[in-house]
């Protein structure tokens, strides 16, 4: 029995499904990231799962507990909002130990669990600081404190990073892993930011109109996206409309608007049959001539550079391609100084492998 079960939950808002049919089984001291656009639904499901929503249908089930009729108070786990809502009034330490003194555990016990929560997360020299003479990285460790102190069976986190500015968010993310692995604690995490769901989860499940679409790890998300949806929403990628021209048990071939795609695998499908080729502008290699390949005119495009952007260890490349679309490529920067130097206006050949694309059916 997984240790958390969402089954077949429904949330209706005056006959719209926020959230809809939502089965999920979660892991103990799994890292879970719910990822979508906003309105998806994902953080109508992590008020159900803290209690400040109720299903309209199914229900949730935590260590073998069904969660229905419980208060968010009575529920075994803890909620870490975006705003961190700590109290400007408290300390730190105080901060910490708001819950336990409400629980009514005696004072050496509070202070041993206070102790270990700020050790844990390294502000001890902090303790009798107020949240507004803290850094925004330190206020959201004290709040991760505070949510862990009462050692909850469950931690939910909405937009956890999200009030931190791009490189300390980076900074903090791995931070924040280590301590929930470091505690034993299971996570369901919200975000809508994909690298941030990547970097911390163990498994990623994409929403989008209420619906769970993909469930797995981050690579397989993103190496092998189930829907047209989720290979555009996780990353850069480049979608091609096409049809199935060729159907054998080792390779297909699609023609698409401009190029054929040989692809290096079987598929289920039948000639004829309309899909979609997904390929990631990493995937994707610039040449100055076209390619030699083992496979003829397939896997090839020219085009013409429209612009640029240098982001230091990738460069992105917008090709213009006869048919007026744009292909995106991006290319590491492995060595200082290019062997093919490409600048705005040159004519260049894309060039990729049988095994870069993805087909989609769906």
């Amino acid at each position: 029995m997984a240790f958390l079960q969402i089954e077949q939950v429904v949330k209706d808002f005056d006959g719209v499904k926020a959230v809809n049919d939502v089965s999920l089984d979660i892991e103990k001291g799994e890292i879970f990231a719910l990822l979508g656009s906003s309105g998806c639904g994902k953080t109508t499901l992590l008020r159900m799962l803290a209690g400040f929503e109720t299903p309209t249908t199914g229900r949730i089930v935590l260590n073998g507990q069904d969660l229905a009729g419980l208060a968010p108070y009575e529920r075994p786990l803890n909620m870490m909002f975006q705003s961190y809502a700590l109290f400007p009034h408290l300390t730190v330490w105080d901060n910490i130990a708001f819950g336990l003194k409400r629980d009514g555990l005696p004072k050496d016990q509070i202070a041993a669990q206070v102790e270990d929560m700020l050790k844990l997360v390294q502000l001890g020299k902090y303790a009798k600081r107020k949240p507004h003479q803290l850094s925004g990285g330190q206020q959201q460790r004290v709040a991760l404190a505070r949510s862990l102190a009462k050692k909850p069976q469950l931690l939910l986190l909405d937009e956890p990073l999200g009030a931190l500015d791009k490189k300390l968010r980076e900074e903090t993310q791995i931070e924040l892993v280590n301590i929930i692995h470091n505690v034993g604690a299971t996570c369901v995490m919200v975000t809508h930011d994909q690298e941030e769901a990547m970097t911390m989860a163990t498994r990623i499940g994409v929403m989008s109109e209420g619906r769970l679409l993909q469930v797995g790890a981050p690579e397989e998300v993103y190496e092998t996206p189930a829907t047209r949806f989720v290979a555009d929403f996780i990353g850069n990628v480049n979608l091609m409309d096409g049809t199935l021209t060729v159907d054998e048990p080792d390779h297909v071939v699609i023609t698409c608007e401009g190029c054929t795609h040989y692809v290096g695998h079987g598929i289920t499908g039948t000639v004829g049959m309309p899909v979609t080729v997904a390929l990631r502008p990493e995937k994707i290699r610039l040449d100055a001539t076209p390619p030699a390949g083992p496979h003829g005119p397939h896997n090839q495009l020219q085009g013409t550079v429209k612009d640029m952007s240098y982001f230091g260890s990738f460069t992105v490349y917008h090709l213009l391609l006869a048919n007026g679309k744009q292909l995106k490529v991006s290319e590491s920067n492995t060595e200082r100084h290019c062997d093919l130097p490409i600048a705005r206006g040159d004519s260049v050949w894309a060039h990729w492998s049988p095994t870069a694309q993805v087909v989609l059916t769906a």
